[in-house]
């Protein structure tokens, strides 16, 4: 007798749940993860930059940020679901060493049969200077057992 073939994990979630599985494999550095919640015809925008589309750009895009950071962290401010589409208001923060550059963001995700079909994050040119910035700075405090900031 056949075995029935595992659910696929992807329909049962809700929009809310795939957003959410999508951020927790990003903050594992896990892009494979990431990669199996898109859907083929994704579109990412990064605003105020032009949008890509499809996984393999979009997973181009996640890779070259790991050129430079070795860590990411998202913190949760807010998220709201209304059907297929989630809002996220979050603290994106890249770790590379002693250097941390957290700063605001705002994402709007469309799911549609549990993948990702859009992706817009937005965030404040002039806030992601003062981060970078500021986490220069920190660095050396940092790298002396200075507190976390």
């Amino acid at each position: 007798m056949d075995a029935e073939p595992a659910p696929d994990p992807t329909t049962s979630r809700t929009s809310h749940d795939v957003v959410v599985a999508f951020l927790d494999a990003l903050q594992a550095l896990d892009v494979d993860a990431a990669s199996a919640l898109m859907a083929p015809d994704i579109s990412y925008r990064n605003v105020p930059f032009p949008a890509v589309r499809g996984p393999r750009a979009t997973v181009a895009v996640l890779r070259s940020f790991l050129v430079l950071a070795k860590g990411f962290e998202v913190e949760m401010l807010a998220i709201a679901a209304d059907g297929d589409t989630v809002l996220t208001e979050r603290i994106d923060t890249f770790v590379n060493g002693p250097v941390r550059v957290g700063f605001w963001v705002c994402g709007t995700f469309e799911v549609r049969d549990g993948r990702i079909t859009v992706w817009r994050d937005r965030f404040d040119t002039a806030d992601l200077t003062v981060a970078i910035v500021r986490g220069l700075l920190l660095a050396p405090v940092r790298m002396l057992g200075g507190r976390r900031a």
